[in-house]
């Protein structure tokens, strides 16, 4: 299962309320790979497909996943981060961690 942390569910219950989007999910996504490992996507959406999708409700708020991606997904966990570098969603994967670097030329 997904985990959300408290910083994330209550950034994003801000964000679906600024937006007037409380009716929204989040959906994670597997958007490709590269030498790093997996990388990941979210988006905000309101429609889901009863037959491909895994919905998830963790503090009081939606995730939806496609049932594909669901294993995958099951030790990562969201979290929220404001630092210097920027602030934003994360997503933390230990069970799909690549060996960056290991491709001799670096990730792009």
């Amino acid at each position: 299962m997904v985990e959300l942390s408290e910083k994330a569910s209550a950034e994003l219950k801000s964000l679906l309320a600024e937006q007037e989007k409380e009716d929204h999910s989040l959906r994670i996504f597997v958007a490709g790979m590269s030498c790093c490992g997996v990388q990941y996507g979210m988006s905000l959406e309101n429609e889901i497909s009863g037959e491909e999708d895994v919905v998830e409700e963790i503090n009081g708020l939606r995730i939806v996943m496609n049932k594909n991606d669901v294993e995958g997904l099951s030790t990562a966990t969201i979290d929220y981060v404001d630092g210097p570098q920027g602030k934003g969603f994360i997503i933390d994967n230990p069970a799909a961690a690549g060996a960056c670097g290991t491709c001799g030329g670096g990730c792009y």
